[in-house]
């Protein structure tokens, strides 16, 4: 007896399709060009297959039963996906990849990614695009795993790491900052290690999958806060519940409004330069959508909006 699998190919669910449109097998017969006993026994063969009745045979018309009508919902669907899966091909075979997975850093600018995005979906390339979020040494490890094709926002040398290449984004300075209610708001400057031990830091945790990850700003014995993302450390130290750097692209508005005060510590001040990454390879081994997030890369707006360090509209 057949199975399921074996009858409900994309010809057998397009019949049914032709048979609910049409109302009648012998209509569907002479539309599919079968004979009307050919077409009877395939559907025969699905319900017996399926252990169900597709067509309600009572009337001279072929109603769908319930049954029937789930099949054509969701064979419409698979014969959607299968129409799709072969214009993919034909169009990845130009050159495109079918997806491109981005390691996005947490101090990216996630309205100009999004722009990006935008600017690279708007003719519907056949390439799907996947983002991921990461912070820290994981957003490095994404591309060295293989889990990402391009990583935006890399903090460590990426040249340090075999089969990569790298670019800059651009240097980020971070300044030491506390809620206006914080009891560090009022401590005389610069803050020593030994006051700011005393206070719970706000942390980002990094999302390296293999090994410890790295932490930054943190003091031996310090209590600390960790938050999965820079944004949302931003809003722990709005809200006084730690302290700790925080890039100015990310804080300087609270900055200015006085929602976050800078102090001075006796610590060097912190900047960071961060760059962009990808497997090493040239044009003749990228694919087309690799291609066109590198050239986006090489506009100097562009790589400074990624970074939040100007508020424009990118250039097309």
């Amino acid at each position: 007896m057949p199975t399921a699998r074996n009858v409900l190919s994309p010809d057998a669910l397009a019949m049914v399709q032709t048979i609910a449109e049409t109302g009648s097998f012998a209509a569907a017969a002479r539309a599919r060009n079968m004979v009307p006993s050919a077409l009877t026994y395939r559907v025969r063969q699905m319900e017996d297959a399926l252990d169900v009745l597709l067509f309600d045979r009572s009337s001279r018309q072929a109603r769908l039963t319930a049954a029937g009508a789930e099949l054509l919902r969701e064979g419409a669907r698979v014969l959607a996906d299968i129409d799709a899966i072969a214009n993919r091909v034909k169009r990845v075979a130009t050159g495109w990849e079918p997806q491109l997975t981005i390691a996005v850093d947490s101090i990216i600018n996630h309205a100009t990614v999004m722009e990006l995005c935008k600017d690279f979906l708007a003719p519907d390339p056949p390439t799907r695009l996947k983002l991921r979020d990461e912070t820290l040494s994981g957003t490095l490890e994404a591309l060295t795993s293989g889990q990402a094709d391009l990583a935006l926002g890399v903090a460590l040398d990426a040249g340090t790491a075999p089969g990569l290449q790298r670019e800059p984004l651009g240097t980020v300075r971070f300044a030491f900052v506390v809620a206006p209610h914080h009891p560090l708001a009022r401590e005389p400057e610069p803050l020593s290690d030994d006051v700011i031990r005393r206070h719970r830091a706000v942390a980002v945790a990094d999302s390296v999958q293999r090994g410890g990850g790295i932490t930054v700003g943190l003091l031996p014995g310090q209590d600390v806060l960790t938050v999965s993302s820079m944004p949302a450390k931003l809003d722990a130290q709005l809200r006084g519940l730690g302290v700790g750097f925080l890039a100015t692209c990310l804080a300087q508005p609270y900055m200015d409004t006085g929602r976050l005060v800078v102090k001075s510590v006796e610590r060097a001040e912190q900047s960071i330069p961060f760059s962009y990454a990808w497997h090493k390879g040239g044009k003749a081994a990228q694919g087309r959508a690799l291609q066109w997030w590198l050239e986006r890369l090489k506009n100097r707006v562009t790589r400074a909006a990624l970074l939040g360090l100007i508020a424009t509209s990118l250039p097309h």
